[in-house]
């Protein structure tokens, strides 16, 4: 890290971060779609949530999902059908080492928090599902503030939520463009490598890297 201080306040994004989406594919391709459905629609689920925020839009996450979705397919499942698929986010297990790193975030002295594109009741409801809500003082949602991450707004809620400087929440991720948003917003930031395993060079570099969330938490705490 550079001369960043140890973080009052973890932040930990949510999907692919903490919850894979792969599983969703047996769901997927049980309901008729194609094998690589999960990941054409979750890619054109965040362009649309950005490209909303970017001109000034808003809508929820499960709005966006349900239109991408049905849009990928060709309108070819009924809504109701679709609604369906996207609402089995609730059945996603965390990854292995998700609650180690949340336990450790914590013990270690810092409060700990979710900040999510999703909804904070959906949030809240996975996190409760899988046990990882222990270790969780709130979920943070970008509906607070109608901006999708990276817009600055959501992290910048975040620390104002949190009643710390900018520079004392740190945001733990997975997806590059996020730990973008959050340094340019002025967090410190973690990147885990267990999604992309290379960090775009366009954006600008994490103050932490890790091969898994663990790795990331440890790195954090030297401070």
């Amino acid at each position: 890290m550079d001369e960043r201080q140890r973080p009052l306040v973890i932040a930990f994004d949510v999907m692919e971060t903490l919850f894979p989406i792969a599983p969703l594919e047996a769901r997927f391709t049980a309901a008729g779609l194609a094998p690589g459905t999960v990941r054409l629609w979750f890619e054109r689920t965040l362009r649309n949530g950005f490209a909303l925020s970017a001109g000034g839009g808003h809508r929820p996450f499960t709005e966006v999902a349900v239109g991408a979705l049905l849009d990928v397919d060709g309108h070819r499942l009924t809504e109701p059908t679709v609604r369906d698929l996207v609402g089995s986010i609730a059945e996603l297990e965390p990854r292995p080492e998700a609650a180690a790193a949340l336990r450790l975030a914590r013990t270690a002295g810092p409060r700990v928090v979710a900040l999510t594109n999703g909804s904070a009741d959906t949030t809240g409801a996975l996190l409760g599902r899988t046990g990882l809500d222990a270790h969780v003082e709130r979920v943070i949602s970008a509906d607070e503030v109608r901006r999708w991450k990276p817009a600055p707004e959501p992290y910048l809620h975040a620390a104002e939520v949190c009643g710390v400087p900018r520079a004392r929440l740190a945001l733990v991720a997975a997806h590059a463009w996020d730990v973008d948003g959050a340094r340019r917003a002025g967090l410190t930031t973690g990147w885990s490598a267990h999604l992309e395993g290379l960090f775009p060079q366009v954006f600008e570099p994490a103050d932490v890297c890790g091969a898994d969330l663990v790795d990331v938490v440890e790195g954090l705490l030297e401070r």
